[in-house]
């Protein structure tokens, strides 16, 4: 297989379906946008962390294979003239929400309550976490507006939103692992 087709020397690509549209359009944007956060988690999963963290991070990396399909199906030909969906895997489930949901409280019993915002960094893989959580709100802020324009199952929404909290909590733990100063953003005052 060839990795490059030369067909989008013109400025188009093509969706799943074969419909062919701007390399700009919000779905591009949005599935591209999946696929940057993927990297970043990869980035994440090959630092020096606990053994279950990566196990998890591999899930989602999966999952984020899964948003990205789902956000790059052309919807008007995502049901095959058999009557079959053209996207033959399946999607976001309940079950790999409360996946995320159940990580978070797990790690957030062994951390201190929150006080206060932190500011990112301490340790450069906390740093990559925070860049992970940036990068999966702009993914989640690019598909919400393409949600509007072209509805898709909503729970590939639900997953981008709880993803984001699921990697703030992630930080969170590492600092706690890496011993790494969590510092406080303390708003000054007025003077």
């Amino acid at each position: 297989m060839k990795i490059y087709t030369k067909t989008g020397d013109k400025g188009t690509t093509a969706l799943f379906g074969g419909t062919r549209v701007p390399k700009h359009h919000i779905r591009i944007d949005s599935y591209g946008t999946v696929d940057e956060l993927n990297s970043h988690i990869g980035l994440i999963r090959d630092q020096k962390i606990d053994e279950l963290s990566k196990n998890i991070l591999v899930k989602i990396q999966d999952r984020l294979f899964t948003v990205g399909a789902v956000l790059a199906t052309d919807p008007e030909k995502a049901i095959l003239k058999s009557g079959k969906k053209r996207l033959n895997i399946p999607t976001i489930s309940p079950e790999d929400i409360t996946l995320l949901e159940t990580e978070m409280d797990r790690m957030n019993e062994s951390l201190p309550p929150m006080t206060h915002f932190v500011l990112p960094g301490g340790h450069q893989t906390v740093s990559f976490c925070h860049i992970a959580r940036c990068v999966c709100r702009r993914a989640e802020r690019l598909a919400t507006a393409l949600y509007e324009i072209s509805p898709f199952e909503e729970t590939t929404l639900q997953y981008l939103n709880r993803l984001s909290d699921y990697l703030f909590v992630l930080a969170r733990k590492l600092s706690h692992d890496l011993q790494a100063e969590e510092i406080k953003w303390i708003p000054q005052k007025d003077s």
